[in-house]
């Protein structure tokens, strides 16, 4: 048992130095990001003062990343007076300017855009920095006017308490486009990001449903499968089984959601409960599809039954719009 205990132990040590090592590889690369778009966006607003340039000087220097460099992501237009905005906001904030290359790049504009003054940017960087927020907690700290409200207050609030499982700050998209990692590694991170939006969203729905688990395991045969959400609804007395696929929708997904399907009512419902429901969502740039999967042994009173008490289609498909930008930020 002694033996074990050391061996763990030693175990548990490796893995911190890994995981700090990663995190520290990850945290620098954002500060060299975060620098290089503070000389740029100096560089720019040099130039744009400057006579023999012009004002038009962004919109010509994005005229030529475009052609010359079209693989180069967040260069447009837009991309660069983000960057001119940034140095100028904080280029003469001797407090605030040190701190901003602890932040990711995603963050450093939601509280540019979102901030109305010098005091309440400075505020949620901080903030932001003190608690390792990730893109959505800083967010719901805005959304929820916290500084408006410890200033009214004049004493320390808590922030809003998250649920949402801890992630690394600084590993956003932009960071994966700076590292020109794999399309597939950002991809799974949209798709993760999408599935935990989703399932709040289903949630916040009410109608009786009541969450399961995330990427619930059934197996079949000697293989085991991963759905990516299963909820319960209490009034159909039934299990929902969500996947989520990155893409146009292809006909393939429905046999496979029938697959899952078939397995929930064999090894997971209750002899109480009525046939499993899917719902297959697919998401891609140009459109989203949202598609239910019934059970062939329902009656058409059933059926009935379930289409007025699940979601509408339109109703998930215009969520599912809404949280493709946001997970795609």
């Amino acid at each position: 048992m002694e033996e074990f205990e050391i061996i763990t132990s030693e175990f548990n040590d490796i893995i911190n130095i890994i995981t700090n090592a990663k995190e520290t590889a990850i945290r620098k690369v954002n500060e060299e990001l975060i620098k290089m778009y503070w000389e740029i966006g100096k560089k720019l607003s040099e130039k744009s003062k400057d006579s023999v340039y012009g004002e038009h000087f962004i919109d010509k220097i994005a005229e030529m990343l475009k052609k010359t460099h079209p693989e180069l992501k967040g260069f447009n237009r837009r991309g660069l007076y983000r960057m001119k905005q940034f140095y100028e906001i904080y280029s003469n904030d001797l407090i605030v300017s040190p701190l901003v290359t602890q932040l990711s790049w995603t963050n450093n504009l939601i509280i540019m855009s979102s901030s109305k003054t010098k005091e309440e940017r400075e505020f949620y960087i901080k903030l932001a920095i003190k608690e390792r927020y990730s893109k959505r907690k800083l967010e719901r700290q805005i959304e929820s006017s916290y500084y408006e409200r410890t200033v009214l207050s004049q004493t320390n609030i808590t922030p809003i308490a998250s649920s949402m499982i801890p992630t690394n700050p600084f590993l956003d998209s932009y960071v994966i486009e700076f590292l020109d990692l794999p399309e597939t590694f950002s991809e799974n991170k949209f798709r993760k990001s999408l599935i935990s939006n989703m399932k709040d969203f289903v949630l916040e729905l009410g109608k009786d449903f009541a969450f399961i688990a995330e990427e619930y395991k059934v197996q079949v045969g000697n293989s085991d499968y991963s759905i990516d959400l299963l909820f319960t609804n209490r009034e159909l007395k039934c299990l929902i089984a969500i996947e989520l696929k990155i893409g146009k929708f292809k006909p393939e997904y429905v046999s496979k959601m029938d697959f899952y399907l078939e397995a929930l009512d064999r090894q997971v419902k209750k002899e109480y409960e009525n046939p499993s429901v899917g719902l297959i969502l697919c998401a891609s740039k140009d459109n989203e599809v949202v598609e239910y999967s019934l059970s062939r042994t329902l009656s058409p009173l059933m059926i009935s039954q379930y289409q007025v008490k699940l979601p509408s289609k339109e109703i998930l498909q215009k969520k599912l719009q809404e949280l493709v930008l946001l997970s795609d930020k």
